[in-house]
């Protein structure tokens, strides 16, 4: 068991990351760890995670009320968040809460990221699901995340950032970590026009490897193959990843998410869809037929 000195410098360490590496700003995001099964060590209110000393955690009981810190130290404002995912999660040890922005885009946006995209990701996080937005430091932010928790280590919160778990201070911070690598993968695949899906079949080959690697994970993978299906809440039994079924490949060409390499330019409306290297190609085209027809020096 690591000792109460160290737990507040591991608090102050992944303060300093989740800050140096974008994750929050200002006085944004909350850390915490549980010391005991009444007992939460928490980062403070009002106060920079990039800027912390141990001395300002702060203790509270699982109903959140200040048991010992600094005097002026109260506990963040979003600590209801953080205890919901204790009660409802004996094995979680500790949260993360942070606003990653490429993550909280995809969040401000309504995109779970929920697609079979890497490997790494389905076998340790499964999917990234998004919970329905709730006015961040009152009752409806642990009403809104409460039913994610349960099956989930890692979420997005609609319009507002990310939330980790893990058995300890720095697993959750690593699953931080790659909530926010995933998102800037899977948003360079969507800009470039497609992404290539595992199939279900390969998805269920990489849950085989949980159990042979010991990956823990709070619930099994159950496979959808109609994107966006899945009904406010989640199911409460699996981590829903969208991946469509094609026996004997193990990767599925997919341009729907941008209209992109390999779909067709022109829209169901009509529309001629052009990126903007086409269109300047035309354009150039255009002005150069004119400056000739007319006899004039480009």
């Amino acid at each position: 068991m690591s000792t109460d000195a160290q737990l507040r410098d591991d608090i102050v360490e992944i303060g300093r990351r989740l800050w140096l590496r974008g994750f929050v700003a200002s006085n944004d995001g909350n850390i915490s760890v549980r010391i005991a099964d009444d007992r939460v060590l928490m980062t403070p209110t009002a106060v920079s995670k990039g800027f912390m000393a141990p001395d300002m955690m702060v203790i509270t009981d699982m109903d959140g009320t200040l048991v010992s810190g600094a005097p002026g130290r109260k506990p963040s404002s979003e600590i209801k968040m953080h205890l919901v995912a204790y009660r409802e999660r004996p094995d979680v040890r500790a949260v993360v809460h942070a606003h990653p922005p490429l993550a909280t885009g995809f969040a401000v946006a309504g995109i779970p990221l929920d697609r079979a995209v890497l490997a790494e990701v389905v076998t340790t996080l499964g999917s990234i699901p998004i919970a329905e937005y709730a006015t961040p430091s009152t009752q409806e932010l642990p009403d809104a995340v409460r039913p994610y928790v349960k099956v989930h280590d890692g979420l997005l919160l609609a319009n507002h950032g990310a939330l980790a778990l893990g058995a300890d201070l720095f697993g959750a911070y690593y699953k931080m970590e790659t909530i926010e690598h995933f998102a800037r993968i899977s948003l360079v695949a969507r800009q470039l026009g497609r992404e290539n899906l595992l199939s279900r079949e390969e998805v269920d080959r990489l849950q085989g490897l949980r159990g042979r690697y010991g990956i823990s994970s709070p619930a099994p993978i159950c496979v959808d193959e109609t994107p966006g299906t899945t009904a406010p809440g989640g199911d409460a039994s699996c981590q829903v990843i969208y991946a469509p079924s094609a026996p004997g490949d193990r990767l599925v060409p997919d341009t729907s998410v941008a209209q992109g390499a390999g779909a067709s330019p022109v829209g169901t409306d009509g529309e001629i869809r052009l990126t903007y290297a086409q269109l300047t190609a035309l354009v150039d085209d255009a002005v150069k037929q004119v400056t000739e027809g007319l006899g004039l020096k480009r």
